[in-house]
């Protein structure tokens, strides 16, 4: 019987982590595919790279895309500052970065209809989430209809799946069930301005919402060790 396969969009983040270790709990074949886009905080990449190799991803593919313009997002211009302690502030804050999940969505697609994976995993959230119009409901059953309407496999009638398995999950399931799943939490990273020994800025979005999720959840987050 052959082992089904699943590309995980892997950012090196808690989400995505957690998401690869899901995957593999359910028997899939993991392939994890992660984007140097330009993000000032890619050490991120390093830490897609360590979360990869521990947990056996079959293979593990980074591919680069080039924003076009400046002032696109903060998280790709270095004079669009990061939102600090403005956690729920904005409907959509400065951090959201134009089209990114569809991207990436896309990307994954096309490798998933060539390896014959029947899955894409993606860590999206849209309970404790930062108002990223691209990680809704709505956004990711409409993505998955476009898969399964333009390209062959899905006109053939075996259909792509997209998963979000914490879309409705608090940030402390998340740590929870992470921590369940036996992942090493140094080896992530969320912060989206890290210093220059990459430790984490503690007041933006994502280091707001981290903090949070392993207070709530009764666990220390030992912050990260990747490459440090």
């Amino acid at each position: 019987m052959t082992t089904p396969r699943a590309i995980v969009l892997l950012s090196g983040g808690l989400d995505s982590a957690t998401c690869l270790l899901m995957a593999r709990e359910e028997g899939y074949d993991v392939h994890a595919l992660s984007f140097d886009y330009g993000q000032r905080h890619a050490v991120e990449l390093d830490a897609a790279r360590a979360i990869a190799a521990r947990y056996g991803a079959r293979e593990h593919r980074v591919v680069r895309l080039d924003y076009p313009g400046r002032g696109a997002s903060a998280l790709t211009d270095l004079d669009v500052a990061v939102p600090k302690d403005a956690l729920g502030r904005e409907p959509i804050p400065a951090t959201y970065v134009p089209a990114r999940n569809t991207l990436f969505l896309a990307h994954a697609l096309a490798w998933a209809e060539v390896l014959g994976a029947e899955a894409i995993f993606i860590g999206a959230n849209a309970l404790d989430y930062s108002g990223y119009p691209d990680c809704r409901p709505e956004f990711l059953e409409a993505f998955e209809r476009v898969a399964n309407l333009g390209t062959r496999r899905g006109v053939e009638g075996t259909p792509f799946r997209i998963h979000a398995p914490l879309l409705r999950a608090s940030k402390a399931d998340i740590v929870r069930r992470a921590a369940a799943l036996g992942l090493d939490f140094a080896l992530t990273t969320s912060c989206y301005e890290p210093g220059p020994k990459r430790e984490p800025c503690g007041a933006c979005d994502a280091c707001l919402l981290r903090e949070k999720g392993f207070r709530e959840a009764g666990i220390p987050d030992p912050g990260t060790s990747v490459n440090s």
